[in-house]
């Protein structure tokens, strides 16, 4: 088989012909098995919902996956903006599916919001950096990698039917070239129907104006072209979620129960639930995991790469030799500034020495001093000690003597009488 298409090969060169064969050869089962291989190695999806405390974003996912994710409430008292998640297996048929659910807690909850978007950027850019270390190592492995690059960033817009939230333009502006955003209006049911498509269309001119660049669904592909049309002029969709169900024309449905009435999830004269779902996990999701790989984590590593000193004109072993060169001078150069800090801290240290060494003679020379003065002084005490203990004995030889005469005397006396 290998032979007969290396014949064919030589004899059709580069006219690269399309030859109808005349039997079947077997690799147009190469789609099965990329199926088989998908299916079996199971799928990666992130989701990162963004928008205020209270606005529907986990009631959402519930809905959106028909499970009970049991999230905590959070509190609206949170001083900083932060960001968790939770990673869920899921199956459904054979295809398993292991999803993110990435929540930002507290946003928008604070007086001032300057650094409401400081930690949701950083994450991305973290799940970015992840994928990029992976794939740099020597023995990566990115079959079996667990994939947490944001897929889809849901962004809940509040029911004001005015306009814009400052905080939101910010927001989307500053993470359009990171995620694929998919801009959402909450609790839909809050809105007149009368006001709801004036205000969504005053929400996309806000968008066009600022220059915000929202996830188009794709229509490249004939097969989905017209409904992805259809639903991008719908967007941002109108949603509802709900943990309820209630019996609605004798069958269980998720809805949500009023005193007026009920706003079935899945009803889409009541909202753009059902839009939202099947635009998001059955028409494109593969689509926003290309757009995540192939144009937005492509903008990142581009610009890490070129910090690490890449360029598109030259090669890995280029650069590394490249790299490799510098690090050698930038040791050398330390090296030298080592060396000459050493020589300079040696030299230092001989003055100092001779320092020590100059102040320990002079204060020798000083005690030394001190001590012959201390010396001659006691010399001439001893001997002015000497002579005057002389003077004492002579005095009192002299006293003795006259005492013994006048001893004498006195006996000479008394025997006369």
């Amino acid at each position: 088989m290998s032979g007969s298409y290396t014949e064919f090969q030589r004899v059709l060169g580069g006219t690269n012909r399309t030859l109808s064969l005349t039997g079947n050869v077997g690799f147009d089962s190469l789609p099965d098995q990329l199926v088989n291989k998908a299916v079996k190695k199971g799928f990666d999806f992130n989701i990162l919902c963004i928008g205020e405390t209270g606005i529907g974003k986990s009631t959402l996912m519930e809905s959106l996956f028909k499970e009970s994710f049991d999230d905590q409430p959070i509190t609206h008292r949170l001083k900083n903006v932060s960001v968790s998640h939770k990673t869920y297996n899921l199956q459904e048929g054979n295809v398993r599916m292991k999803l993110t659910i990435v929540n930002t807690e507290g946003f928008g909850d604070q007086i001032n919001k300057e650094q409401s978007n400081t930690a949701i950027v950083d994450y991305i850019d973290q799940q970015f950096e992840r994928y990029l270390q992976e794939e740099l190592k020597i023995r990566r492995d990115l079959i079996n990698y667990h994939d947490t690059r944001i897929h889809a960033c849901l962004y809940f817009l509040c029911p004001t039917g005015h306009s814009l939230k400052s905080l939101d333009l910010v927001c989307m502006k500053e993470l359009d070239r990171k995620v694929n955003i998919i801009p959402i209006i909450g609790k839909a049911d809050t809105i007149a129907r009368s006001e709801l498509e004036a205000f969504k269309q005053r929400i996309m001119e806000e968008i066009v104006e600022n220059g915000i660049k929202i996830y188009q669904f794709p229509t490249s592909d004939e097969t989905v072209a017209d409904v992805n049309k259809k639903m991008n002029a719908q967007l941002p969709f109108a949603v509802v979620g709900s943990r309820e169900e209630v019996e609605v024309g004798g069958k269980r449905v998720r809805a949500r129960k009023y005193p007026w009435g009920t706003v079935e999830v899945e009803n889409e004269a009541h909202c753009d639930f059902t839009k939202l779902r099947e635009m998001l996990l059955r028409i494109n999701m593969e689509d926003l995991r290309e757009v995540t790989h192939n144009e937005h984590f492509e903008l990142y590593r581009k610009k890490r790469l070129e910090e690490m000193g890449f360029e598109d004109e030259t090669g890995l072993s280029e650069t590394y030799e490249h790299k490799r060169k510098d690090h050698i001078r930038e040791m050398q150069v330390r090296e030298e500034k080592m060396r000459q800090m050493f020589v300079q801290k040696v030299k230092d240290k001989e003055a100092e020495l001779k320092n020590s060494e100059q102040k320990l003679h002079e204060e020798f020379e000083r005690l030394r001093r001190q001590n012959s003065e201390e010396k001659r002084d006691l010399d001439a005490q001893k001997s002015q000690l000497e002579e005057d203990m002389k003077t004492f004995n002579q005095k009192k030889a002299a006293l003795q003597a006259q005492m013994a005469d006048q001893l004498s005397k006195s006996v000479a006396g008394g025997k006369k009488k």
